[in-house]
C-alpha cells in the first residue's frame, strides 16, 4: 500500500500504534513541570538517556526555578557537562529560570506562544512541555517525527513545522494526545534513521517507504548468496 491517505487509513495507522503501545510517556526523567522544560531544553541534540544521567544528581537539589538559579550557571554545568552543547544550555536554563522567578512567579506558564519566549525554548520544547505536563494535543516535531512523517507518507513536509500543521489536519481525535509519542518512539526504535525494522513494524503495509527492509537473515542470505 502506499502512504496512509484516506480517514479511515489514517485511524488505523494510529490504532495500531496505540494498541502495539496503550500507554506511551515520554522517556525523560523529571518530577514536575519545570523539571521537564529543563530537560527537554536540554535534550537538543542529545539522548533521552544521556539527559536522564546527567540530570539525576541535579534533578535531588534542583526542583525550583529559584534553586536552578542559586546554583548558577557554573554548578549546572558541573551537572550537565556530558550533554552537548552543555555551555549554551546552561546559559538559556539559568536565563529562563530568572524569568520564570521574575515573571511567572516560579511557575510554568501554560502557554505555548509565551513559552517560546523563553530563552532556550523552541516551539518543539513548547509543544513537549504543552503535551507532557496539561495533556494538550500538540504534535512536537522531533528528528523522528519528521523522518516517520516524511518516510510513511503519513505527513510530508520540507520542515518541522510542515509536518507539525499536517499532523494537525490529519490526526484523528481518538489519538491526538499520544501521537507525537507513538512517532517518536516508533521513529526510535523501529522506524530507525539508517536502516527501518521493516519486518516487525506493525504499520508496513499502510507506509509508502520502498523498498521494504527485509529481516536480518533475508539481509544476510543476499550478501552470502552474491
Amino acid at each position: 500500500m502506499s502512504a496512509p491517505r484516506t480517514k479511515a487509513e489514517i485511524f488505523e495507522f494510529f490504532r495500531r500504534l496505540a494498541e502495539d503501545n496503550p500507554d506511551p510517556v515520554t522517556e525523560l526523567a523529571f518530577g514536575n513541570t519545570y523539571q521537564l522544560l529543563v530537560a527537554v531544553v536540554l535534550s537538543a541534540q542529545a539522548t533521552d538517556v544521556g539527559v536522564n544521567k546527567a540530570t539525576r544528581a541535579l534533578f535531588r537539589e534542583v526542583t525550583t526555578p529559584a534553586q536552578m538559579v542559586a546554583l548558577g550557571e557554573e554548578g549546572l554545568k558541573a551537572h550537565i557537562k556530558t550533554i552537548g552543547l552543555f555551555n549554551a544550555k546552561a546559559r538559556n536554563v539559568i536565563a529562563l529560570s530568572q524569568r520564570l522567578v521574575a515573571e511567572f512567579g516560579g511557575e510554568v506558564p501554560r502557554d505555548r506562544d509565551v513559552l517560546t519566549t523563553l530563552p532556550g525554548v523552541g516551539r518543539k520544547t513548547a509543544n513537549v512541555v504543552m503535551n507532557c505536563a496539561w495533556g494538550e494535543e500538540t504534535f512536537a516535531v522531533d528528528t523522528h517525527v519528521f523522518r516517520v512523517g516524511n518516510r510513511t507518507g503519513l505527513a510530508k513536509g520540507k520542515t518541522p513545522e510542515a509536518v507539525e500543521t499536517q499532523l494537525e489536519k490529519k490526526v484523528p481525535a481518538p489519538f491526538r494526545r499520544h501521537a507525537h509519542h507513538w512517532l517518536i518512539l516508533h521513529g526510535r526504535y523501529t522506524c530507525k534513521a539508517r536502516l527501518p525494522e521493516c519486518w516487525r513494524c506493525v504499520v508496513a503495509d499502510l507506509c509508502a517507504f520502498r523498498p521494504k527492509t527485509p529481516p536480518p537473515t533475508a539481509q544476510a542470505n543476499r550478501r552470502s548468496a552474491g
